[in-house]
């Protein structure tokens, strides 16, 4: 029973709560397209069930090969598969069974969403394998780990409908979106480590990053992610524009607590310890969720091009 809770560990089931991310796509679409809630409800199921078993596949393939490295993580070192819990053997058995079934549940929901999932998997082995490990490449470990957020955001959209594509403004906002909140784990372990040389052992794009450097990419980030989202509201829904300063105080919140000591940014799945943080995001949600429905006019008076004309 101890050895399949290790295999049941490294599939790492208390991540799937990120799989939340597929929920935006499903809501935009549905309202984009005029498509009943009703109509997506069991796509939606199959879907999340789909996004899951994939997502603990490509874990299950981090965990086995990070192992020759988070031996020199003070917490990491402690995981099954660098303690020598687990077998090569099982570990691939279950990354492909884990793998098949994903896929299998991804053909019920659509065509579509079996292409993403696909694509979620080679990005879990273009992060992860040798020769291309894209997580020891610095600032690519960021952007090749947080695409997997506007992967997540098609396959909710695709459980609704595979015409139109998703906008690039709304796909690109998600994707910087998801490269702040990496920048700011990757900030909050480096800092957590305290050793430059220990930091490169562990993950060798840290023999790259200084704390500055981590810290001006999350600028980039946040502005970029702000500036798309920004012409995906103007574009489709412009009441949405007046959630801005409160996504705003989001982005600035996580930022406080990436640079605290020990931050539970190093594993978001420790968030729920931020109790005023999450209910803020609970407020958040229902702020956007309000605006959706809501229908203001003199929005668009605002925005009007004024031309000035000299006497």
């Amino acid at each position: 029973m101890r050895n399949i809770r290790n295999y049941i560990a490294i599939a790492r089931p208390d991540h799937w709560f990120k799989n939340v991310f597929v929920l935006p796509g499903t809501l935009i679409a549905a309202l984009l397209t005029n498509t009943p809630f009703n109509q997506i409800a069991w796509p939606l199921l199959i879907g999340l069930i789909s996004t899951c078993l994939v997502a603990s596949a490509n874990y299950v393939i981090n965990e086995w090969l990070d192992a020759e490295f988070d031996r020199f993580h003070p917490v990491k070192k402690n995981r099954p598969s660098v303690i020598g819990n687990v077998k090569a053997s099982l570990v691939y058995t279950e990354y492909c069974i884990l793998s098949v079934a994903g896929l299998c549940f991804a053909a019920i929901v659509s065509t579509y969403f079996l292409v993403i999932s696909i694509v979620f998997l080679i990005m879990g082995i273009l992060y992860n394998v040798k020769p291309f490990r894209t997580k020891d490449r610095v600032f690519l470990d960021v952007l090749s780990e947080s695409i997997n957020n506007p992967i997540r955001l098609m396959l909710g959209w695709f459980i609704v409908t595979s015409y139109p594509l998703p906008p690039s403004s709304l796909v690109l906002g998600y994707w910087m979106g998801g490269a702040f909140l990496m920048a700011i784990k990757r900030y909050a372990e480096f800092r957590f480590i305290n050793s430059r040389e220990l930091a490169g052992l562990y993950r060798r794009s840290f023999l790259h990053y200084t704390e500055k450097k981590l810290l001006i990419s999350t600028f980039h980030y946040a502005m970029s992610s702000a500036f798309f989202l920004g012409v995906f509201l103007v574009k489709y829904r412009l009441e949405l524009l007046l959630s801005l300063p409160f996504f705003a105080v989001l982005f600035t919140w996580y930022f406080f607590i990436g640079m605290r000591k020990d931050s539970p940014a190093q594993n978001p799945e420790q968030l729920y310890t931020e109790k005023k943080f999450l209910a803020y995001v609970i407020l958040l949600v229902f702020i956007v969720a309000s605006l959706l429905f809501l229908d203001l006019p003199w929005l668009n008076n605002l925005l009007e091009t004024t031309t000035f004309v000299n006497q």
